[in-house]
């Protein structure tokens, strides 16, 4: 098999992927929650973030240090109001569907943050009483 192989895919595939991969983290979610209600199809574990491809020239070193990270919601404690409200101030969501987010943990809460933003997510909902991974 050579590494320039090339995969042909349908329109129909083509758009559908088009699609998801566009769809913004409330709409991932409420897909996601769609899909587990009606067909009892259910994200792998990890929180179902999207692997990308190598740029040209090859895999990225081993050795290279981590610059964005995926901030994941994995509990809320005794203070679920409180968790709520600064997923909400975080997301820019709905109250209803920040609250969702709390409730369905683990829940990615922001992706593709610099480890700065990252920590300072995760000190915000920790203080509010949730507990948070970097991944």
């Amino acid at each position: 098999m050579s590494d320039t192989a090339t995969m042909d895919f349908s329109s129909e595939t083509q758009e559908m992927g088009d699609r998801i991969a566009s769809l913004t983290l409330k709409q991932a979610k409420e897909l996601s929650d769609y899909l587990k209600h009606k067909y009892g199809i259910e994200p792998a574990a990890g929180g179902g973030a999207i692997m990308m491809a190598p740029a040209a020239g090859g895999a990225a070193p081993a050795a290279e240090e981590k610059t964005e990270f995926d901030v994941v919601l994995t509990g809320f404690g005794d203070k679920k109001l409180d968790v709520v409200k600064v997923v909400k101030n975080i997301t820019g969501a709905s109250l209803m569907d920040a609250k969702k987010m709390v409730e369905g943990v683990p829940a990615t809460i922001k992706q593709g943050a610099s480890k700065e933003d990252a920590n300072k997510i995760k000190g915000e909902i920790e203080a509010a009483g949730g507990t948070v991974e970097l991944k």
